[in-house]
């Protein structure tokens, strides 16, 4: 009998190979560019080298040095590297403490659409310790649909955070209409089903009524008839308990704080109302919203007051609670009021009275 072939192991050293010409390529990009090889790209390559295993987060970080005359680690370089040798392992890029310019917002948006001939799946980019503009916001917004990014990080700090990007109304619109469209969608559905739901209820009720309006009280206590309705029960409770969660991506915190979204810089009144409708829609519709900080940005009186309505709207609903930072920069009574509705009890806002 003929040998069934199996699937070719891999040779020894092969991903030593691949990291070495990786390393190659970018420090030969590095220098035509001008640019000093990143400090954490290099030490992680020559790691995975040694154990002869595959890179597949990349940490960019700039070069810590007392001398003037070495120049910056720039972004460019190695995404030319990736793309030049076809690294197609990569999951992770972190860039921490990067000076990005338009062309390297540009082909960071490239690398990450997959419309090309090799796919590059990234599904984690990380953006720290740099202040993006309105233009590189878009530029990444736009690229964002049809990558395979699951995790997004744009903040000095952690998490999904955008304080003091610069935004403005624009951006901050460009990053909430999709999210707060989808959110909107999956609550119109909600309340559909909820309604179905309640007519279906309601016309058990009826038939039950009738049913029990004509059977005699013996053969409604009879065994078989007590049976039916334990069976019944059971068969509610076992739905419930294999009850699928619901699909999609799910924003959880919005930080949104020193973005100047307010009347400065050309922005008129309709763009601070469509980014507060964005924002109630959010309230209202996401159950799995918990944190919104959006502090340091002077949205105005009534779009204060629309965000106390959507708050109420939510508790009325009953659905999960919020925590909600906004400016002082509104009446006293709306502010306390914004307070009020997105605190749990009396007991935690004496305890913690800073925090909404």
């Amino acid at each position: 009998m003929p040998k069934l072939k199996g699937k070719p192991k891999p040779k020894a050293g092969l991903a030593m190979n691949i990291l070495e010409k990786f390393l190659q390529t970018y420090e030969k990009h590095c220098t035509a560019s001008q640019s000093c090889v990143s400090p954490t790209i290099k030490q992680d390559l020559q790691q995975c080298v040694t154990n002869d295993m595959f890179i597949t987060k990349f940490v960019l970080t700039n070069v810590e040095s007392l001398s003037r005359n070495v120049h910056p680690v720039y972004l460019t370089p190695l995404l030319r590297t990736i793309r030049d040798e076809r690294y197609r392992r990569g999951k992770e890029l972190c860039i921490c403490g990067i000076n990005l310019y338009p062309q390297d917002i540009a082909n960071l948006a490239i690398l990450l659409e997959l419309d090309g001939r090799t796919i590059y799946p990234f599904s984690k980019l990380e953006i720290t310790h740099h202040v993006l503009d309105l233009w590189s916001m878009e530029r990444l917004g736009m690229a964002l649909p049809y990558s395979r990014l699951s995790s997004l990080v744009l903040d000095y700090s952690n998490n999904l955070f955008l304080n003091g990007n610069h935004l403005q109304c624009l951006g901050a619109i460009e990053l909430l209409r999709p999210i707060a469209e989808f959110e909107e969608s999956i609550g119109q559905v909600k309340k559909a089903n909820a309604q179905l739901s309640l007519e279906a209820a309601n016309k058990d009720a009826d038939l039950h009524s009738k049913v029990a309006n004509l059977n005699t009280t013996s053969k409604t206590n009879s065994p078989t008839a007590m049976e039916n309705s334990r069976k019944k029960k059971k068969r509610k409770v076992s739905k419930k308990k294999h009850k699928k969660s619901d699909p999609g991506p799910w924003l959880a915190r919005l930080h949104l704080a020193d973005n100047a979204i307010d009347g400065r810089f050309r922005q008129t009144e309709e763009n601070i109302r469509e980014f507060v409708q964005l924002l109630t829609s959010l309230i209202r519709n996401s159950d799995h919203l918990v944190e919104v900080d959006i502090d340091g940005n002077a949205i105005g009186e009534q779009s204060a007051i629309n965000i106390l309505e959507a708050l109420k709207d939510r508790k009325k609903d009953k659905m999960p609670h919020i925590n909600i930072e906004v400016t002082p920069q509104m009446s006293s009574m709306t502010f306390r009021e914004i307070f009020k509705n997105c605190s749990k009890t009396a007991k935690k806002r004496k305890k913690k009275k800073t925090k909404c």
